[in-house]
């Protein structure tokens, strides 16, 4: 499963879209007077109500729910007004709507890609300052320590620490490798609770 933005690159496997993207024109879009003002916080009003919709159904699916959230979609981004701007950012959401509803069939689907545009936020941040590297070893050296760097971070463990201690050879601190599987058993395997005598 591949969730992205919408670009074209992404767009591979089973996809699906970010919510958080498909409804960011929408968002930017500069009001020409007070009507299409109003216009556009109605349509986002009435998306992020769907998207509630979605959000609920992912933590619990129900048989009876896709089809009337599909017809909530197709209500709210079928509809044209009198904006041609705005009905371009509805038709794209339209166009993308196999992926934008992914979450009906597979609800363990995430209904956007902060997590994933978090991770890689820092690295995009830097690149625009220094315009990124000089040569393809360099940018391979730069991946490869952000990588390091977000995986230690995550798994709460000192990123100085884990190089000093790889560097040195001396074997203390665990691979990352080691401490994702130990992390991914201890989430796999059923709590168990103490009852009371």
């Amino acid at each position: 499963m591949v969730l992205s933005d919408g670009a074209a690159q992404f767009d591979v496997l089973v996809h699906a879209s970010c919510w958080v993207h498909a409804e960011r024109p929408l968002a930017r879009r500069v009001p020409y007077n007070e009507e299409h003002r109003a216009v556009i916080e109605q349509l986002r009003t009435t998306i992020w109500e769907l998207y509630q919709g979605l959000k609920v159904y992912r933590q619990q699916p129900d048989a009876a729910q896709p089809s009337l959230l599909e017809a909530r979609f197709d209500a709210r981004c079928g509809q044209q007004t009198g904006y041609p701007s705005i009905n371009r950012v509805l038709r794209a959401m339209r166009d993308h709507r196999a992926d934008l509803l992914r979450v009906l069939e597979r609800p363990e689907v995430p209904l956007h890609n902060n997590a994933a545009e978090s991770n890689i936020r820092e690295y995009v941040q830097k690149r625009k300052i220094s315009g990124s590297t000089r040569s393809d070893e360099g940018r391979r050296c730069r991946d490869t320590f952000t990588s390091l760097k977000k995986t230690c971070r995550k798994l709460a463990v000192n990123f100085w620490d884990y190089l000093r201690d790889r560097v040195r050879g001396h074997g203390q601190i665990p691979t990352l490798a080691d401490l994702i599987r130990q992390r991914a058993a201890e989430s796999a395997a059923p709590t168990v609770q103490a009852v009371p005598v």
